[in-house]
């Protein structure tokens, strides 16, 4: 029985082996919205011709094609592995036994070329009831934001540019992990401070101190300059692989209560430090679900409290994540009971 509304959607990814060719979608999302699209540029000559004052039907063409989007999600304990490797171009990630049934995926910033994605979408067509296919190759995450609100659920939104749209492909019949869960609010710690080591592939920070500040939303965001226009004579009106072309920045806000010494102070010292982040999820044997980011060396850059009227003053402070040439510019590390190679 169909709906023909958006409660028949559905959403799955494929890793491609080669960047541009279509995979089979292998891993399904529970989602939230998304705006995946078709992006043609038209070509329409004005050359001026007696007696015609309008463009001319004949000779507007689509002279290149792309596909761009957004994908917007909750953050679950499991699932999440595949996208984001595509984040943060991190190389293929074989799973650690950590203890029992409990296995950890650690990822940090690589190269991002020969990566990418296929994005199939199902859309629900409310005339038949019939999930439309919509699928989309050689996407790469050129942007992202994680972020969690106080008495909310963590949200990840994924920002795409691909290379071509199809709907002939057939649509893939969702499947979804058994067991998973979304992390919520409750489960977030927040550390600043310690300090940062990197051994066997895994940073950790020792003596981070937990924020006491009242935070009301936290966001950790990256953003991947891309060559996104690589067309060229002879790839009939279809784009080569886009490739990095500009500084990748890790940026991040917290929407807090006003504090002197645990924030504005540091903001004024214009010193480093250490954050991290994490959610903390059920039990897994002796150890815990878990999605955390550390970023080894961050300055806060705004810290404006401002008075609005008699409510509490609040403080929104920016900051950016640096290299401190020894740890990766960010990591995240999740704990789940997947076993298989990312």
């Amino acid at each position: 029985m169909t709906t023909g509304s958006g409660l028949d959607a559905q959403i799955g990814f494929g890793q491609e082996s080669v960047w541009g060719t279509p995979v089979t979608p292998t891993r399904f999302v529970e989602f939230d919205s998304e705006s995946m699209k078709f992006d043609p540029t038209w070509l329409e000559p004005n050359a001026l011709h007696k007696g015609l004052k309008y463009k001319r039907l004949s000779r507007a063409t689509i002279s290149r094609s792309s596909v761009s989007g957004d994908v917007t999600m909750d953050v679950n304990t499991l699932g999440m592995g595949m996208l984001v490797r595509n984040m943060l171009g991190s190389t293929t990630t074989t799973t650690t036994l950590v203890s029992g049934s409990a296995y950890k995926q650690i990822h940090v910033p690589g190269d991002f070329r020969g990566l990418g994605l296929t994005v199939q979408v199902g859309r629900p067509e409310p005339s038949t009831g019939t999930v439309r296919p919509f699928t989309y190759e050689g996407c790469k995450v050129v942007k992202w934001e994680f972020s969690l609100k106080d008495n909310d659920t963590p949200s990840l939104k994924l920002t795409f540019d691909g290379q071509a749209e199809s709907t002939a492909t057939a649509l893939t019949a969702a499947s979804y992990l058994s067991g998973s869960s979304t992390y919520n609010f409750s489960q977030a710690t927040l550390k600043l401070g310690g300090t940062p080591a990197t051994a066997s592939g895994e940073t950790t920070i020792t003596s981070g101190v937990t924020v006491a500040t009242i935070i009301k939303e936290i966001t950790i965001s990256g953003t991947v300059p891309m060559a996104t226009d690589r067309y060229g004579v002879g790839n009939s009106g279809q784009k080569a692989e886009p490739l990095e072309n500009g500084i990748p920045m890790i940026t991040g806000k917290l929407s807090a209560e006003f504090n002197k010494t645990e924030l504005y102070d540091l903001y004024t010292a214009a010193s480093g430090t250490a954050l991290q982040l994490d959610l903390t999820g059920a039990a897994i044997g002796s150890a815990n679900y878990l999605f955390s980011f550390i970023i080894p060396a961050i300055k806060l850059k705004t810290a404006a409290p401002t008075v609005g009227g008699p409510d509490i003053v609040p403080m929104s402070t920016d900051f950016e994540g640096y290299s401190n040439e020894v740890d990766p510019v960010i990591q995240c590390k999740i704990v789940s009971t997947e076993s298989t190679t990312v």
